[in-house]
């Protein structure tokens, strides 16, 4: 699985322009699944550390207990509304999805908890695929540029 490194290796410019959507606010939506496997949305906050992308989770929180049943997540930046008249300056929206490794150790726990004293859930993220999605020039179409582990870039075009 790629860390967040490989992924700004193999293609560093729509890397930045995914963190930058990703960093632009503090809350995404962390998708995951249920014990029977139908979707579950949460709000979350992610950070990009060290080369690698992570999330945590309060203690023993629904989001957390799926993760550690079933590692696989999608992770969404919060988007905004086009402006109405100017929709080519949506600055667009950055989607990543993967499997996440839960990190036990209590001083790794601790040095990346952003949150309140106390039992949380860490997790590290193995990337497997990163989509951005924006509107093209001129605006009647959309840019969606996707990045899959072991494929590389591409770009397609949507009317």
């Amino acid at each position: 699985m790629a860390s967040w490194a490989q992924v700004e290796a193999e293609a560093p410019e729509f890397a930045a322009a995914a963190r930058r959507l990703f960093d632009a606010h503090k809350h995404k939506t962390l998708a995951t699944l249920r014990r029977d496997g139908s979707p579950r949305i949460s709000g979350t906050e992610a950070q990009f550390r060290d080369g690698e992308l992570w999330f945590g989770g309060m203690w023993r929180s629904r989001k957390a207990l799926d993760l550690r049943r079933d590692p696989r997540f999608a992770l969404h930046s919060a988007s905004v509304d086009p402006d109405e008249g100017d929709p080519a300056g949506w600055p667009g929206d950055a989607k990543l999805s993967g499997r996440v490794e839960e990190i036990t150790d209590p001083a790794r726990v601790a040095e990346l908890n952003e949150g309140p004293p106390g039992p949380s859930h860490l997790f590290r993220a193995d990337v497997t695929e990163v989509v951005l999605t924006k509107v093209g020039t001129p605006a009647d179409h959309l840019v969606i540029q996707l990045w899959r582990e072991g494929q590389g870039l591409h770009t397609f075009k949507r009317t």
